[in-house]
């Protein structure tokens, strides 16, 4: 158990911030092992405490790879034009921001760094809200020729204090790929309007960077049937 008397506010705050981060990252479908998620205080504060004893951000960010379902998740027809379509998804590079104000300065040269890198897209964790220019060039992100191809999601620091996920009244989430989607539908005979919504604004949504038209099956528990299954199409 971690001795917190050890350690300040800023510390402990940020160690729960960082957790929550690996664990977003390996609910996605990223490459890590499952103790990276589990990162006890006192590792954390030894890799990122500075000598004044508060949290050095700076050295906090990390990347990611996709495993292959994650692959096989977000896998693309192929077609006459592109019999071998790569995947709709990439390496990840998570950052966590230290300026009190990020503007279009921090998030153009987020953003760059994302395409030098090679990047599909990343996650910028900021101690406070973006400014409203910066969000609407967010917003737009993924469709930006010199942005990355995924675009970037935003959390603010408040929002990874706790995984939203592991509470109680949270249902289980799982991302459908595309054929999985598409047997959903034809067994249904349905079209994907006529699924119940869920919107990409949505927090577990968030947590889980679901896309338009993506669909997720959500799992309950029921006192009657055990568990019960339900699909959102996203919006």
């Amino acid at each position: 158990m971690d001795d917190r008397e050890n350690y300040g506010a800023s510390m402990i705050r940020m160690w729960r911030v960082y957790r929550t981060a690996k664990q977003l990252c390996f609910d996605r479908g990223y490459q890590m092992l499952e103790e990276e998620t589990q990162i006890p205080l006192a590792e954390f504060a030894n890799k990122f405490m500075r000598e004044d004893g508060e949290p050095d951000r700076g050295r906090m960010h990390f990347s990611c790879q996709p495993t292959e379902a994650m692959l096989a998740k977000y896998a693309v027809p192929p077609t006459a034009k592109d019999p071998n379509p790569p995947p709709q998804i990439g390496n990840i590079w998570v950052e966590f921001n230290a300026d009190e104000n990020v503007g279009l300065k921090q998030l153009r040269d987020y953003m760059q760094h994302l395409v030098n890198g090679s990047y599909y897209n990343g996650i910028m964790v900021c101690a406070k809200p973006m400014t409203g220019m910066a969000l609407r060039l967010l917003r737009g992100s993924a469709g930006l020729e010199e942005g990355p191809k995924g675009g970037v999601d935003v959390f603010v620091e408040q929002d990874l204090l706790v995984n939203i996920t592991k509470h109680d009244l949270v249902p289980t989430h799982i991302l459908l790929s595309r054929d999985e989607k598409s047997q959903l539908l034809e067994r249904y005979r349905l079209k994907e309007t006529q699924l119940p919504r869920i919107q990409t604004s949505d927090p577990v949504a968030r947590y889980l960077g679901l896309r338009r038209g993506q669909v997720v099956k959500i799992i309950r528990r029921s006192e009657t049937a055990g568990r019960y299954a339900s699909y959102r199409w996203a919006i």
